[in-house]
Formats: C-alpha cells, sequence, structure tokens
C-alpha cells in the first residue's frame, strides 16, 4: 500500500507538514499554482524556499498575508498562527468560525480538499471551544493569524489529495516543554488546544524548551493520520524535510516518507504480510476488592472492547497480597475505559504505557473433516506461517463423541493432511 509515514521527533506545525509533503509531491508546479489562484482573492501567497538547517536541505513554506508575514513568537517554532492567535470574546475583530468556513468553501479547489480542510478547522475549534469555556459559534480568530493557518491547512489538504496515499502513519508527537506567551496570558506547553487535540495520540515531551507541536499541526495529524507508532517496514521511494522557522541543536523538521509499506502484501507476491501497531496498557494495583468483583471488572472492560484484561498477583506495602489489574485496548479508547477502571474498581489511580506491538495476520479458514465442519486459524507474516483448528470446534467435538477422544487426539487427527 502507497504510504506517507510523518517523523514528528521535533513537533509538527501546518508550514512544516505542508514543506514536508510538498518535497515528495511530484506535481510541485501544479500544487503552487493552484494556491496562487485559489487565494488570490485574499491577497495570500504560499512560495517554497530552500532552506539548510544543521546540513540538511529541505522546504519551508512561506505564506505571506497582503504583503507580510505573521511573525512568530519566541515560544513558537514555525510561522504558523498557535493559540496566541484564537480569541472566544464575542467582541474580537477577528473572524468567526463560520466566516473561517465560507472562506474555505469559497476557494476554487476540489470539494474533497474543500471536505479536509473545513474538518479540520472544526477539530481547532471544537479544542478551543472546549479549553475556553464556550461554543463555536462564539471562537473568532485574529485575522492575519487566521488567513495564515488557512493556507497551511488548505496547503496540506490540497498536496495529500494530489498525492493520494492509501494510508498516512506518524510516529509518536514530540510536544516540547516550557510555557509560551500568548494573548491569555502565560500557558504551559502543549497549549490548552494542542493538549485537547491530542486525546488519544501518543505525545511526549522533551529536554527542549518551547512550543513544537501547534494546535492546527495537530489537528491537520488527527485528521488524516490512522496509526501513530514507530516506524513499520516500509520501502521508501523519497523522502520530503519540512522546515520550521526557528533553529535547534537539533534539526527543525518533520519528514516525510512515501513508499510502499513492506507489511502489504505486493501482488505479484504468495507470501502472507504481518501488522504491527501500537497497544494503551492501563494498569492499577488493588488490594481492597473480593475476587467476585474484580472478576465482574474482567468482564465489563471484554464487554467493553478490550483487546485483553488480566491480573497479576502482587506484594504491595505493608506486605498485603494484591492484584495488578492490567487492560490493553486501543489508543483512542483511553478515556473510555479510564472511567471503567474509576467506576468498577476501588483504585484512585491509573498507569498509561503505549506499547508497540509485533503481530501476525491471522484468518478463518473453515474445512471439512471426519469430525464435520471445522474452523481453523491461520497465521502468517515475518516469514512465519501457522494454523490451528478452533478450540471452540475441538471441544464440541470430544463432547460429541461422549469424551471418548481426548481434546489431544482430535487435535493431532485434524492437522494429518489426510483427514
Amino acid at each position: 500500500m502507497k504510504t506517507i509515514y510523518l517523523e514528528c521527533n521535533m513537533g509538527a506545525a501546518g508550514d512544516m507538514l505542508m514543506g514536508a509533503l510538498y518535497e515528495i509531491c511530484e506535481e510541485k508546479e501544479l500544487f503552487l499554482q493552484i494556491m496562487t489562484d485559489a487565494l488570490a482573492p485574499y491577497e495570500v501567497t504560499v512560495s517554497a524556499d530552500k532552506v539548510t538547517k544543521c546540513g540538511i536541505s529541505g522546504t519551508h513554506m512561506t505564506v505571506l498575508v497582503h504583503g507580510e508575514s505573521e511573525q512568530p513568537s519566541s515560544d513558537t517554532p514555525a510561522a504558523e498562527p498557535a493559540s496566541e492567535n484564537t480569541h472566544h470574546h464575542k467582541e474580537s475583530h477577528g473572524a468567526s468560525y463560520s466566516s473561517v468556513l465560507g472562506q474555505i468553501r469559497s476557494l476554487a479547489i476540489p470539494d474533497e480538499v474543500k471536505n479536509d480542510a473545513v474538518a479540520i478547522y472544526q477539530l481547532i475549534g471544537e479544542a478551543e471551544a472546549k479549553v475556553h469555556g464556550t461554543t463555536l459559534d462564539q471562537i473568532h480568530f485574529h485575522e492575519i493569524g487566521t488567513l495564515d493557518a488557512l493556507a497551511d491547512v488548505v496547503g496540506c489538504a490540497l498536496l495529500i489529495h494530489l498525492i493520494a496515499p492509501g494510508q498516512i502513519l506518524a510516529s509518536p508527537i514530540h510536544v516540547g516543554n516550557g510555557f509560551v506567551r500568548c494573548a491569555h496570558g502565560v500557558l504551559p506547553v502543549p497549549t490548552p488546544a494542542t493538549a485537547e487535540l491530542l486525546k488519544g495520540i501518543p505525545s511526549y515531551t522533551g529536554a527542549i524548551t518551547g512550543e513544537l507541536c501547534t494546535p492546527t499541526g495537530a489537528a491537520i495529524l488527527k485528521h488524516y493520520v490512522t496509526r501513530f507508532f514507530s516506524m513499520p517496514p516500509i520501502s521508501t521511494e523519497s523522502i520530503g524535510y519540512g522546515m520550521g522557522q526557528k533553529d535547534f541543536e537539533i534539526a527543525n523538521c518533520v519528514r516525510a516518507f512515501w513508499g510502499e509499506t513492506a507489511s502489504q502484501k505486493p501482488q505479484d507476491s504468495d507470501d502472507d504480510y504481518s501488522g504491527d501497531d501500537c497497544v494503551l496498557s492501563i494498569s492499577c494495583n488493588i488490594d481492597d476488592m473480593t475476587g467476585e468483583a474484580i472478576g465482574l471488572a474482567t468482564e465489563i472492560m471484554i464487554a467493553a472492547g478490550a483487546l485483553d484484561v488480566y491480573t497479576t498477583p502482587i506484594q504491595m506495602k505493608k506486605n498485603r497480597p494484591g492484584i495488578l489489574l492490567t487492560c490493553l485496548c486501543e489508543l483512542p479508547d483511553r478515556e473510555k475505559f479510564t472511567g471503567l477502571f474509576f467506576l468498577h474498581t476501588s483504585t484512585r489511580g491509573l498507569r498509561y504505557q503505549v506499547f508497540e506491538r509485533a503481530k501476525l495476520e491471522s484468518t478463518f479458514e473453515t474445512r471439512s473433516t471426519a469430525y464435520g465442519n471445522i474452523r481453523f486459524k491461520k497465521s502468517a507474516g515475518y516469514g512465519i506461517k501457522k494454523e490451528k483448528p478452533e478450540f471452540e470446534d475441538l471441544k464440541s467435538v470430544v463432547l460429541k463423541n461422549g469424551c471418548s477422544l481426548s481434546l489431544d487426539e482430535v487435535t493431532k487427527a485434524l492437522l494429518k493432511k489426510n483427514i
């Protein structure tokens, strides 16, 4: 499958993502022409400038509004509006949320690009509304900042439309550290809007002081990326470097890898493939619940869609025997299972870990055998192929034969080629 993998080791801002996507796009001139024509009514221009950071050559996308570039604050890594450009006060002279959507819909760009841009802005608007305790219709954006961000959002949407990947994957996101000064005062990094947008997405702080991931960058990733995990096996055809405006000891860029994912079975190959991903582990220590109550909590989480739930005997403080209750789930299900833990267990605190997971792809095949139709579970990947009959079907055979056959006998018989 044709794949874009975005490496966000230095965060993500709209212009950085646009620069990385621009470098792997084969229709660069067409992209710039469409952007020029579409944004002309608003006196906005977009240009691709070659820059070098830490000896690496890449592209910085420069957006000019009325011939001027919005200058980032000392804490903002790229020429992109962050939280300081968003105001929720009714009396603001900036553009309202509805007017921004109207601007997007008026652009001479494909409908698919418009729909994606509108969806991204809705994510931003909903995040800002939530952290400011207001509603979408009360959100107002700083005029210059809005047009700058609009160009970033539309530019990324148009590039993805032109590249037409089968899927978009990304690494966990480095958000930066410290504080950033904005119109509302001094806020922690990630800013509240960015933190809201990154719910369910693996992200982390680091030693670099500053805002590395902006709300616009977070919203673009949230809209397009299906999975956030370490780079999977990929046959790379091209690499794009989207440069931020600030300079650090580490190259301030987003890297985009374009190629064929190795986990996808080639059309001319009979080899099965594997599929790797990330899972969230939620756990807590318990020493004051009965076995029945813990069993019920486990059943409830399984019924809610947990990938697995299990207990481990542990020794807690004051030499109390206890239970480590662990739930494995999909990353976006964090909030749901957090609520289930607090509702159905006695714990007052939880721990989260994100695990990379290597797994074999599994399929089921029903075969006609001397014992009737039996389902076989087949697993393949990493050059390995396995199969085994489904346990419930084996159990059924044993019971139907009055328990005169052992489970081991039935299993061995089924695995013979002549059965």
